[in-house]
C-alpha cells in the first residue's frame, strides 16, 4: 500500500510534561485506524501532528506531494456571521453542489432538517457539531482525521456516518484516522488500533474487539498490570464473545484464543440474583404509566403510553434528537405532571438521575473531593449490610456499598472510578469535563438510589473508563433506565430496549437493529413491533407464531454446533496439510472461509429468532 504520512521519531511535550516521545509510525492507502487511550493522554495531540496543524518539539512528520488532508477537531470553531450554507458548501449555487450524490448524502443526513440560510451564529452545540462535520464529509480527501465524530449525533446518525465511512474511499484507497469513545463505531469502521499511554503509542490489529482480547493477552504477560484493570479488561472480553452475534458483528479477533482467556469469567451479571435483590428493596411496584401524555404548553409530546417497570428491570431508551426522552424521563421522575393519564409510583421508590448538564456539581464547584467526601460519610446513619447499598455512619464508623461479597469505602468507589489519592484534594471547579461526569456518577450512588436513570452518562469518558462504570454497574441491584446513544453502551447494560417513534413508546424485542430498520421508515406493523407494555421478555407473538419461531430457534441452535464442529475438524486437518501442494490448500481454506461465512449469517439468524422468542 503507498505511503501517504509518516512520522519519525516525534517527540512534544506541554508544560515540561511528555505527551508524545520518540514515536514512529505511518498511514498509507487502504488504513482506517481508531485511536483509543484514556483521556489526557495525546489522542488528540497525536492527530493535530499527523494532519499538520502542530509542529513536533523533536523529530519530523512528512507526507506524501499532492496530498489532500482534511480533519474535524472538538472545538466546532464556525466563522461568526456566517450561514449554515457558507460553512458547509462555501460559495457553491445549490444547483451546483446539488448534483454532487455525496453532497446530497452528508447534507440529508446531517443538516437535512436545517435552513441553510441560517445564520451559524443561532444553532445549537449539537447543530453545530453536525454543520462543521458536514463541512468536512462533503470534499474529497485523501487523509481524513475525525476527532470525536460521534458526539451529538443520534444513533441513526452514528450507524449512517459509519457506513459513510466504509464506503467513502473505494477498497484499498484513502485513509481514516479517528478518536471516539463509542466502541460500536470503532469497530465498524477500524481496521487497526492505536493505543496511545504513557507518550507513546503501541498498534494492534483489528477494531475495538480485537484491541481488547491483544490487551487482555499482554496484561497476562506482564505481571506489574494493575489486576482490576485486567480483570475488568477480561469481563469486557467475555460479553463481547458471548454477545450474540448482531453485538459482534463478525469478530474480526481469534475465537479460540478469547475463549481460552475467558473460560474462568462469569457471566457479566447475576440476573436471577439482581432481580432478588432489587425486589428487596423495592418490593413489586415501582413505575407504571397508564395511557399516560406528556407535553409541554397543551403540545403533546408522548401520547398514549403504557408501561410497566419492575424492580431490576434494565431499560434502555432510544429515540432520535427531539423524540421526547427526556420528557419521558421528567414524566417517570414526577417533575412533569402528565396532561392525561396516570403515573404510578411505588411506595419506596428513591430515584436519582445522572443528568447530561451535571449542574448538581455547581453549588460544590469550591469543595475538594476529599471535603464533599468526609461531609457525605459523616451525613449517613449505621445501618445494616444490605447489597447494593451504601451504608455510613460518623468518620470513625465503617461506610461502604456492599455487592455480594465485594464491599467498598465512597473513596475506594471513587478509586475505582479511575480517581487516584493525589486528586482528592482537587476543588470540582478544577477537575475536568471527564473527572466531572465520573465524581457525579459516585455521588449519585452514594444517594443510595434504588432506581437509577442514566441520561447520556458516556460524555466526556475515555473507552477504559467507560469499561469500569459498566463493571460497576454489573453489581447494581435496581431499576436501570439508560438513554444514550452509545450502542454499545446501551447493549451493555441493558436487557430491553424501548423506542420513542412518532409520540408513541415501543416496546423492541430486536433491540437496536429493530429501531433502526423501523427509524429507516419501515412501518411498525412490518418491523414487528410489540406494544410498549408487553411483559419482560414479552414477545408481541400469536402464540402459532411464538411455536414457529421457537421450532425455528432450536433448529437454527443445532445447525450453529454441527457447522461449528466442521469448521473445527476441518482447521485441525489443515494443519497437516502438505504446504507444497498449493492448489489443494488454497481450496480447502477457500472452503473453510465459506462454512465460516455460513456460519456468521447462521448466527444472525439465531439472535433475531432469539430476540422475537423472548
Amino acid at each position: 500500500m503507498a505511503h501517504l504520512i509518516g512520522a519519525e521519531a516525534i517527540s512534544i511535550s506541554f508544560t515540561g510534561d511528555p505527551v508524545l516521545q520518540d514515536v514512529s509510525l505511518g498511514l498509507a492507502e487502504g488504513d482506517r485506524i481508531g485511536i483509543v487511550g484514556r483521556n489526557g493522554e495525546g489522542k488528540s495531540t497525536l492527530m493535530a501532528l499527523l494532519a499538520g496543524t502542530l509542529e513536533p518539539d523533536q523529530g519530523r512528520v512528512t507526507m506524501r506531494a499532492g496530498i489532500q488532508v482534511g480533519g474535524l477537531d472538538q472545538a466546532d470553531d464556525l466563522p461568526s456571521g456566517a450561514s449554515l450554507r457558507q460553512v458547509v458548501v462555501g460559495d457553491q449555487p445549490d444547483h451546483l453542489w446539488a448534483t454532487r450524490p455525496r453532497a446530497r448524502e452528508v447534507i440529508n443526513a446531517l443538516i437535512g432538517d436545517l435552513d441553510l440560510a441560517q445564520p451559524v451564529d443561532q444553532l445549537s452545540g449539537g447543530q453545530r457539531r453536525r454543520a462543521a462535520l458536514a463541512a468536512v464529509l462533503i470534499q474529497d480527501w485523501d487523509v481524513l482525521f475525525l476527532d470525536e465524530p460521534t458526539n451529538h449525533l443520534d444513533m441513526n446518525a452514528i450507524a449512517w456516518l459509519a457506513e459513510h465511512l466504509k464506503t467513502r474511499w473505494p477498497d484499498r484507497r484513502g485513509a481514516l484516522a479517528l478518536v471516539t469513545h463509542d466502541r460500536w463505531f470503532l469497530d465498524q469502521v477500524s481496521a487497526s488500533t492505536w493505543e496511545v499511554h504513557d507518550a507513546r503509542v503501541e498498534p494492534f490489529e483489528g477494531g475495538y474487539g480485537a484491541y481488547v482480547l491483544q490487551r487482555v493477552e499482554r496484561d497476562a504477560q506482564q505481571a506489574a498490570s494493575a489486576a482490576r484493570r485486567r480483570n475488568v479488561l477480561r469481563k469486557e472480553l467475555a460479553w463481547l464473545r458471548r454477545g450474540a452475534p448482531a453485538r459482534t458483528s463478525k469478530p474480526k479477533f481469534r475465537l479460540d484464543a478469547a475463549a481460552a482467556l475467558i473460560a474462568d469469567v462469569p457471566e457479566p451479571r447475576d440476573t436471577v440474583q439482581l432481580k432478588r435483590l432489587a425486589m428487596n428493596r423495592l418490593g413489586k411496584d415501582v413505575l407504571e404509566l397508564t395511557d399516560v401524555t406528556l407535553g409541554y404548553g397543551g403540545e403533546p409530546v408522548i401520547r398514549g403510553a403504557d408501561w410497566i417497570i419492575g424492580p431490576g428491570d434494565r431499560l434502555g431508551i432510544l429515540g432520535a434528537n427531539g423524540a421526547g426522552k427526556t420528557t419521558l424521563l421528567k414524566g417517570l421522575a414526577g417533575q412533569l405532571p402528565p396532561a392525561g393519564g396516570r403515573v404510578g409510583r411505588g411506595k419506596t421508590v428513591r430515584l436519582a438521575w445522572l443528568s447530561q448538564s451535571m449542574m448538581e456539581l455547581d453549588s460544590l464547584a469550591d469543595q475538594r473531593i476529599l471535603d464533599i467526601l468526609e461531609t457525605l460519610r459523616a451525613s449517613y446513619q449505621a445501618g445494616g449490610r444490605r447489597a447494593g447499598a451504601w451504608t455510613g455512619g460518623g468518620r470513625d464508623a465503617k461506610a461502604g456499598w456492599t455487592s455480594g461479597a465485594e464491599e467498598m469505602t465512597p473513596t475506594a468507589l471513587l478509586e475505582r472510578l479511575g480517581f487516584t489519592a493525589a486528586q482528592f484534594a482537587t476543588p470540582v471547579r478544577d477537575l475536568s469535563g471527564g473527572q466531572r461526569r465520573r465524581l457525579q456518577l459516585a455521588l449519585t450512588l452514594l444517594e443510595e438510589p434504588n432506581v437509577l436513570i442514566l441520561d447520556e452518562p458516556t460524555n466526556d469518558l475515555d473507552t477504559d473508563m467507560l469499561a469500569a462504570i459498566e463493571d460497576l454497574l454489573d453489581s447494581w441491584p435496581g431499576t436501570l433506565l439508560v438513554v444514550t446513544h452509545d450502542r454499545y453502551l446501551m447493549e451493555r447494560v441493558t436487557d430491553q430496549q424501548f423506542a420513542l417513534v412518532d409520540g408513541e413508546l415501543r416496546h423492541l424485542p430486536g433491540g437496536v437493529d429493530q429501531y433502526l430498520r423501523l427509524s429507516a421508515a419501515e412501518p411498525p406493523a412490518k418491523a414487528g413491533l410489540a406494544p410498549a407494555n408487553a411483559p419482560s421478555g414479552g414477545t408481541g407473538l400469536s402464540g402459532a407464531e411464538l411455536r414457529a419461531v421457537r421450532k425455528e430457534l432450536a433448529s437454527a441452535e443445532r445447525r450453529v454446533e454441527k457447522l461449528t464442529a466442521r469448521i473445527g475438524a476441518a482447521r485441525a486437518a489443515l494443519a497437516g496439510h502438505d504446504p507444497s501442494d498449493y492448489l489443494s490448500l488454497n481450496a480447502e481454506v477457500e472452503r473453510i472461509a465459506g462454512m465460516e461465512a455460513e456460519l456468521g449469517a447462521l448466527e444472525d439468524r439465531w439472535y433475531e429468532l432469539s430476540e422475537l422468542a423472548g
